[in-house]
This record gives structure tokens, C-alpha cells and sequence, in this order.
């Protein structure tokens, strides 16, 4: 069995993640995959399916009530589900199936949470309001990850289409246009060059975030911060859904102008 190091357990991180998993589940997972790597032929398929126990097991514990061991059984089973990334990306062990397995384990992980969550408060209060926070919660996780892929197909298919274009510019003999070397770079992107240099997504709350805030965070604090912390995270979850769409649609907009010209200026700048 080969021996690897910490550094290199570092070195298979992925390349910018959310700020939760950077700064709170990191520091944990990337110890606990040297160790599985290390000292253990545990397969990253393994432990996906261990993550999904856990998060059954954590499921269980919110319809009991058990808001803090919920809490606990929700982060260890997210900190083993980032194992399973290193340890596949560490020793080249990662298979298709298994991308498949750890998308639909997290969808069914958050499924059954929120679910959890909604059946043990309202045995206790009787109140409709928590079937509609674990419905929410539910509806909004699974949009959130049907439209990613989504975006991301819609993206893909403009820059192949913009290659192609740039491709037959080329052979007419066209010369790119200069894109303005010398323009300051805005706030923005030094923001975003700082965070790329600590691996964080620019995002403020992604998917993720939304998870901790609701199944972490919210059920530590206690009950009565269950519906205030899910409801906020929520509205930040979904705010920032629409600015991703806001700006594929000017990303769309962009190219649906400028490749019926097939002009100099706006197909190679």
C-alpha cells in the first residue's frame, strides 16, 4: 500500500470550493482521507455510501427531535462525503459511476433531512409551517442542482458554437480583435483573485452553505432558530441562483447579437 502525505492529501483538494468546506470541513476531511489512505483499502464508492447512512442516520435524529446529534450525524456525513473526493482524486480510483452515486446520494441525503427535519417539529407542535419549511427546503436544494448542470450545458454549447465561429474567421483570414490589455482591473476581480489564491468560490451561499445553515447551524442554535436561519439562507440561496441565471443570460445575449454578423469585431473579441 502506498504512503502519502499530507501535502499531497492538500494537493488533491479541489481547485476552489465553497468557504464553508474550506474553512470549516477541510481541516477535518483532508486528516481523515490520509488516514483512510494510508491505512485502509476503503473504496471512494465506500465511503459515499457511508456518507448516505450518516445522513439517513441524521435524518432520523431531526424526526426524533434530536437536533444536536442531527446536527453532529449531517456534518461528519458532508466531511466523509469530501473523503470520498480526495481519496479518488489522490489515487486516481474516481469512476463515473461513482460521480453518479455522490450526486444522487446528496440529493437523497438532503431529501430525507429536510423531511426529518419538517416530521419531528410538527409531531411536536402540530404547526403546518414546518411541513412547509422541510418542503422548501426540499424544492430549493433540487432546483438549485437541476439547474447547474442545465447552465452549464447552455454555456458549453455557446463556446463550442463561438470556437467554430472563431475557427472560420481564422481561415478568411480575420485578426482578432485586441481586448484593452491595459484597462484597470475592477474590484471584482481583485476580490476574486484573492479568493482563488485561498481556493473559495465567489459565491456567498451556495448549495452547500444552504445545507450547513439549515441542517448545522440552525438545528445547534435550537428550534426557534430553525425557521428564521432556513428562511434566510434560503432567500440568499435563491438570490443567487438568479444572478447566475441573470448573467448566462447576458452571456447568451452576448453571442445570439453577434454570430448572425460573423463580423471582425464581435465574433473574435
Amino acid at each position: 500500500m502506498s504512503t502519502y502525505s499530507l501535502a499531497e492529501v492538500y494537493a488533491a483538494r479541489k481547485r476552489r470550493d465553497s468557504w464553508w468546506t474550506v474553512y470549516f470541513v477541510d481541516p477535518v476531511a483532508c486528516r481523515a482521507a490520509l488516514v483512510v489512505a494510508n491505512h485502509t483499502r476503503i473504496t471512494p464508492n465506500a465511503l459515499t455510501v457511508t456518507s448516505l447512512v450518516l445522513g439517513l442516520l441524521a435524518a432520523g435524529c431531526f424526526a426524533m427531535d434530536e437536533l444536536a446529534a442531527g446536527a453532529a450525524m449531517f456534518y461528519l456525513s458532508f466531511m466523509i462525503d469530501c473523503v470520498d473526493g480526495k481519496i479518488a482524486r489522490l489515487k486516481g480510483t474516481g469512476t463515473p459511476f461513482g460521480l453518479w452515486l455522490d450526486y444522487v446520494g446528496d440529493r437523497v441525503r438532503v431529501v430525507f433531512c429536510a423531511a426529518g427535519l419538517a416530521y419531528g417539529q410538527y409531531a411536536l407542535t402540530g404547526e403546518a409551517r414546518w411541513i412547509v419549511l422541510g418542503a422548501g427546503v426540499a424544492v430549493l436544494d433540487l432546483f438549485r442542482y437541476v439547474n447547474a448542470p442545465q447552465m452549464k450545458r447552455v454555456r458549453e454549447t455557446i463556446k463550442e458554437a463561438r470556437a467554430q465561429a472563431a475557427e472560420r474567421a481564422t481561415a478568411a483570414g480575420l485578426v482578432p480583435a485586441p481586448r484593452g490589455a491595459g484597462r484597470r482591473r475592477s474590484f471584482g476581480r481583485r476580490l476574486n483573485r484573492y479568493l482563488a489564491r485561498r481556493r473559495v468560490r465567489t459565491h456567498l451561499i451556495s448549495g452547500i452553505e444552504f445545507h450547513a445553515a439549515v441542517f448545522v447551524v440552525a438545528p445547534l442554535v435550537g428550534a426557534a432558530a430553525l425557521v428564521p436561519v432556513s428562511a434566510v439562507a434560503g432567500v440568499l440561496l435563491l438570490g443567487n441562483e438568479i444572478f447566475l441565471v441573470y448573467r448566462m443570460w447576458l452571456f447568451t445575449r452576448r453571442h445570439t447579437v453577434s454570430a448572425p454578423q460573423e463580423s471582425r469585431e464581435h465574433v473574435l473579441v
